[in-house]
């Protein structure tokens, strides 16, 4: 979905949009799965990284701006933790317990009319 607000900054506010988000790559060189005996399933992804493509637009009370730019997140790191357990019917649901996401390098690249 898009994303528009406002931020205040000293003398005025900032009204943005951003929209037309698109993730245009995703890597995983490191993903791995393991049974938790009694819990679940442990899913690890290790050094993954993606591009997402976007359109910006900002205006102000002074000036206005609009682009595209390109957002490339490296070095992500993922462990999640699921729950598999058995209702009455030995149907197995799965259920998200745990989830830690860390990611180590952030690149963004503006591209506009200023």
């Amino acid at each position: 979905p898009d994303l528009s607000g406002y931020e205040k900054f000293g003398l005025g506010k900032v009204k943005y949009n951003i929209s037309r988000i698109h993730v245009t790559a995703v890597e995983f060189p490191s993903a791995s799965i393991s049974l938790i005996p009694g819990t679940g399933i442990k899913l690890v992804i290790e050094n993954a990284s993606l591009t997402v493509d976007m359109n910006w637009n900002l205006k102000t009370w002074m000036f206005k701006d609009s682009g595209r730019n390109t957002v490339y997140i490296s070095k992500v790191f993922v462990t999640a933790i699921f729950s598999t357990p058995l209702d009455n019917m030995a149907h197995t649901s799965i259920s998200l317990t745990s989830c830690r996401t860390t990611s180590g390098d952030i690149d963004i690249k503006l591209n506009g009319k200023s």
